[in-house]
């Protein structure tokens, strides 16, 4: 069976959209860079700070395309439903708890309540999709 090049583009775009949208927050970036400092120091190479710290500068743009990425998922979801719907409740929650813009930094923790309880939600429906018989 062949794929169509719209489910391909279909899949790229969310596939990208999942990648690039925890580069907005600076939890998961930070962790990131821990991971790759853990990573290096096993093979002996150490590094101090942050090694990713320059994407930091990024971080909005990042999100910006990863909402926009959200939005074609989206499109494509209603118009043709080939894409997984629990993926893209994952891809939203992500999205929301990581918003990057300064003037919405005092309702962080909310964002990241909201997000996780999406993130969560999308999760458990993918474990409870697998145990319906």
């Amino acid at each position: 069976m062949e794929i169509n090049s719209k489910e391909k583009i279909s899949t790229g775009t969310s596939i990208f959209s999942g990648i690039i949208s925890f580069l907005g927050g600076y939890q998961v970036c930070h962790n990131v860079c821990l991971g790759i400092i853990a990573l290096l120091s096993i093979i002996g190479i150490t590094v101090v700070g942050m090694p990713l710290l320059f994407l930091q500068k990024f971080a909005i743009p990042f999100w910006i395309a990863a909402a926009l990425l959200l939005g074609i998922t989206l499109f494509f979801y209603f118009k043709k439903k080939c894409i997984s719907s629990n993926m893209i409740i994952i891809n939203l929650g992500i999205i929301i708890a990581s918003i990057p813009f300064n003037f919405l930094q005092d309702y962080v923790k909310m964002f990241w309540i909201m997000g996780g309880i999406i993130v969560l939600v999308g999760i458990s429906n993918i474990f409870m999709k697998k145990k319906k018989p």
